[in-house]
């Protein structure tokens, strides 16, 4: 189907966080397969663990049987989270899905027979008929109406907008908040904001649903956007760089959503398969044993500063190894102009410059990439005031 815009490269090997095509030609990767490949390639912790997994002949066996390797994943999963169960799906979608079932089978087993959600403006939860009708976004919903019913939507970073909906919606069961929007632009929701968020989710004893697809598992400098405000959600939707590459998603509850799934309410065929598994546990340990946590935080202040001391950009965002560069004007055309210069990125909400680097990247391949942008923004400027 035709479905993508795809650009006229193909990446056949990469390395670090390096890519080559076809002809041979190389590439500085700072999007990662849109945080996907938090291992960079070729990472030698997570190829011989799945090549070791392909070679035992076991890659996939169902949820019918108990699963050694999810097992371990699961906990590795609760540890970082903080949380206590874990569904394993196969994407952010679907992840996501899941929150949202969890949201509403709370509310049914409290009485309420048509629970809501309050959703932000300008997110993005996926593209399934339930989460493309959370998402904020007109362009992703157009043509697909019907809407699901039970979404109630508000600006983020105002509290004023979710304690209205607290007073006049009885029905609400839960806030669903993606804590840096990444398709929306890399729209960041302020420490106090997410405060005041559990604040109001506790008081209500509304579910508090944290969608870290996009900016969790170490993006920011922690595992989790949530920790820097020091709280703890009763639900998280993860996926992207669970597994580094590997297809993989996890809704994961704890507090007031513990226990809420039985048997039967929900299930996967393929999630939680044990060649999964082995990169989520990969993954996660490669992670912790090179401190890629703080590497995030400290080269994306290099890249951020880099950024901000560029002339054309209107405003750099973003935490850790998660930048936005906003521009004056639609800048699409800075994607094909960085694949010339042998960088990739990414342009998203039109006109901002969306940088997810490896979370391997160093701090001399973080000043590269602003080395390799800036004479492209400049360039995009004059072709501006040409015009």
């Amino acid at each position: 189907m035709n479905t993508y815009a795809r650009q006229p490269v193909a990446f056949v090997r990469g390395e670090g966080v390096w890519l080559w095509d076809e002809d041979g030609r190389k590439y500085l990767d700072a999007l990662a397969g849109i945080a996907v490949n938090t291992l960079g390639y070729a990472h030698p912790k997570l190829t011989r663990a799945l090549s070791a997994r392909i070679a035992s002949g076991v890659i996939h066996t169902s949820n019918l049987w108990r699963i050694p390797t999810q097992e371990a994943a699961a906990d590795r999963v609760a540890e970082i989270t903080g949380l206590d169960e874990i569904f394993f799906c196969n994407s952010g979608l679907e992840a996501t899905e899941a929150s949202i079932k969890v949201a509403r089978k709370y509310g049914h087993d409290r009485g309420v027979a048509e629970p809501a959600i309050i959703v932000m403006e300008k997110a993005f939860h996926g593209r399934s008929l339930a989460t493309l009708s959370a998402t904020g976004s007109r362009k992703v919903q157009a043509g697909f109406e019907p809407l699901v019913q039970g979404f109630v939507r508000v600006p983020l970073n105002d509290l004023d907008a979710i304690r209205q909906v607290a007073e006049s919606n009885r029905s609400v069961v839960a806030v669903l908040v993606e804590p840096i929007q990444g398709e929306g632009g890399i729209n960041v929701s302020r420490l106090d904001y997410l405060l005041g968020l559990k604040e109001i989710c506790d008081r209500k004893e509304w579910l508090f649903i944290s969608d870290e697809v996009q900016c969790g598992l170490g993006r920011t400098g922690k595992w989790f956007v949530y920790q820097h405000a020091g709280i703890q959600p009763d639900v998280v939707a993860l996926a992207k760089g669970l597994a580094s590459g590997v297809p993989v998603g996890a809704c994961v509850v704890g507090g007031r959503a513990r226990g809420v799934f039985k048997p039967g309410n929900h299930g996967s065929t393929f999630g939680g398969n044990p060649l999964a598994m082995t990169a989520v546990v990969a993954t996660i340990d490669a992670v912790k044993e090179e401190n890629l946590l703080a590497n995030a935080a400290r080269v994306g202040e290099v890249i951020r500063s880099g950024l901000a001391s560029l002339d054309g950009i209107t405003e750099v965002r973003g935490m850790g190894l998660m930048i936005g560069a906003e521009m004056p004007r639609p800048c699409g055309e800075l994607v094909k102009m960085a694949l010339d210069a042998g960088l990739v990125i990414n342009v998203t909400a039109e006109n901002v410059v969306r940088l997810l680097p490896p979370l391997v990247m160093n701090d001399a391949e973080g000043r590269e990439v602003v080395e390799r942008l800036a004479p492209l923004l400049n360039a995009f400027s004059d072709k501006r005031a040409a015009a």
